[in-house]
């Protein structure tokens, strides 16, 4: 098992804020976990008694609707942590997160987190920092869907999609997700997703590689998600 004084993944994640001691103890008690493309990581509606944090891999987290259909409402990626708002409120867990590739992580226990959160002021600060952060999103993610054509979404989606994950070596996106994922996202039917993206590859603003996209247009992709 890594030690977390000497990974990397500490330098972009919330657990930069540790001392060399409190990163210490954390590797004392954490567990290094796997998890196969596809795998339930855990499911809404349960409670969690620690937080995972990502070394390797990419993960969604969904919310299941009332009629069984799932909307993924965020990503997580290499240094993220998963799980810390449902330990600081100390409630059942609101989404699932389910792994889109191979992935990685270590499990720290609740007990742990929630001491070094009462001993490192500037942990619990950024800490605090990314919950605000995902409320700002959830927030503009919800103005959007109320205010946005499927259009623009899918161009303002894609565009996020490229900036957070980066592209691979063709280019291309480097995050491959399903028609089906790609419109739950865009909070929208598949067809109408599919439809779009046809379009946008026509008009030469991306590329199709099977299910990978490439950006061809960055700027008219911009002026789509704004509206022009």
């Amino acid at each position: 098992m890594g030690n977390c004084q000497q990974c990397i993944i500490k330098e972009i994640s919330n657990l930069k804020s540790l001392s060399s001691l409190e990163l210490k103890r954390i590797s004392e008690y954490k567990g290094e976990v796997f998890f196969k493309k596809g795998d339930v990581i855990f499911k809404e509606g349960y409670l969690l008694n620690g937080v995972y944090c990502v070394k390797k891999g990419k993960c969604k987290l969904t919310k299941l609707s009332p009629n069984g259909k799932e909307q993924i409402v965020k990503f997580i990626k290499d240094g993220d942590m998963l799980g810390y708002r449902s330990v600081l409120g100390d409630e059942p867990l609101s989404l699932s997160a389910v792994a889109l590739e191979d992935m990685s992580a270590c499990f720290i226990p609740k007990q742990n987190i929630l001491e070094v959160l009462r001993q490192n002021k500037n942990f619990s600060k950024d800490l605090f920092k990314v919950v605000c952060h995902d409320l700002k999103e959830a927030n503009a993610s919800i103005a959007s869907i109320a205010q946005k054509t499927v259009r623009e979404r899918l161009a303002e989606t894609i565009l996020f999609l490229n900036e957070t994950f980066g592209e691979d070596g063709d280019g291309c996106i480097d995050l491959v997700l399903s028609r089906v994922e790609l419109s739950s996202v865009v909070g929208t039917a598949t067809e109408s997703a599919i439809r779009l993206l046809s379009e946008l590859s026509k008009d030469q603003v991306i590329s199709l590689i099977g299910r990978r996209i490439k950006i061809k247009d960055a700027a008219a992709l911009r002026r789509i998600g704004s509206g022009f």
